[in-house]
């Protein structure tokens, strides 16, 4: 893989003092975060990765696997290392828009005067764990993605802001599809990142097994404010991008769509990437970049972040299900086409 271009996208110099200046602060606290959050996750550090990816990125992102893979201690975690108020809501199917948003209810004085007063639920955080979130009814699950795409909730005609920076890392289990609502493709798109977790590898395991069965249990240590996670991630907005990387970006992206892929490729699919896609990977580069200690991204980052990017907003015809094709395999060759 080729690494970035000099000619740079939406930047008139590759790197001003103030972005420098900027970066050199960011990149040490990012660093920490993720050593930080490695001491308490074993055997995982592509998913940490892409994890912090979505969360620089400003975006909220699908957690898929099997159960007992430390997704909730995942989440759990970055909240303590990044300084955000995290919090879980476990879906069912008799979870209510308002269990998530919250509700009206009436107030009584002394001196019986009424008056409506709004209790917030608990999507006011800044980072929330939405468990196993096909379990809920699509009504839930629209209430939620509406609220992650508009950053406030309309609860009796009136506006209440979420906070900032406010990201939800929903979770899905691929193995058990019994009493659920797969989410809608338009509602799919929603997510930056589908990021999959398998299982550890057998030295992780021992370390897991060694680790988490004392007595005392080992916590994360704080390494970023809130604040400063929302500087780097106005940081990460400001990264210069190589005109080859746009363009191997536009590639890709394109590359998936009916009429402009190859058709030993596109034939697979029936459906392609939208314009959101080139965007999510335009920003997770950026992010990649920062959390490698680079100022810029490269083309490697493109093809690193392919399949979590595309994934989900792809789908292979029954015909190729049939024959055994994946939507993981026809992403390669894709990224194949970039060399």
């Amino acid at each position: 893989m080729s690494t970035a271009g000099s000619a740079v996208a939406n930047t008139p110099t590759a790197l001003d003092d103030a972005v420098v200046s900027a970066a050199e602060a960011a990149l040490e606290s990012i660093a920490k975060a993720r050593e930080a959050i490695g001491t308490v996750i074993f055997g995982q550090e592509r998913v940490v990765e892409l994890a912090l990816v979505t969360v620089l990125s400003g975006g909220h992102g699908l957690l898929v696997s099997v159960p007992g893979l430390a997704k909730t201690k995942l989440v759990e975690a970055m909240g303590t290392v990044l300084g955000l108020d995290a919090r879980r809501v476990q879906f069912t199917p008799d979870l209510m828009p308002s269990d998530i948003l919250g509700t009206e209810i009436l107030d009584e004085t002394a001196d019986r005067r009424r008056s409506f007063r709004f209790v917030r639920g608990p999507i006011f955080a800044q980072l929330l764990m939405a468990d196993e979130i096909n379990r809920a009814s699509p009504r839930t699950q629209s209430a939620l993605l509406q609220a992650m795409q508009e950053h406030h909730v309309t609860v009796a005609g009136e506006r209440h802001d979420l906070p900032r920076p406010f990201h939800v890392l929903a979770t899905q289990n691929p193995i058990e599809q019994e009493g659920t609502y797969p989410l809608p493709e338009a509602q799919l798109d929603r997510f930056l990142l589908e990021i999959d977790i398998g299982y550890p590898d057998r030295a992780a395991e021992r370390r897991i097994l060694i680790e988490t069965t004392g007595a005392e249990e080992r916590r994360p240590a704080a390494a970023m404010t809130a604040e400063q996670l929302m500087n780097a991630q106005r940081l990460v907005r400001r990264l210069p991008v190589g005109e080859s990387v746009v363009e191997a970006i536009l590639d890709l992206v394109r590359s998936g769509r009916h009429g402009e892929g190859p058709r030993e490729v596109t034939d697979k699919l029936a459906w392609g990437p939208g314009p959101r896609a080139s965007q999510a990977l335009m920003l997770a580069v950026r992010a990649r970049a920062l959390i490698e200690g680079r100022l810029a991204p490269s083309i490697d980052d493109v093809a690193r972040l392919a399949d979590p990017v595309l994934k989900h907003r792809m789908a292979l015809t029954f015909a190729a299900r049939a024959d055994g094709h994946s939507i993981s395999g026809v992403i390669q060759r894709l990224v194949e086409r970039l060399d």
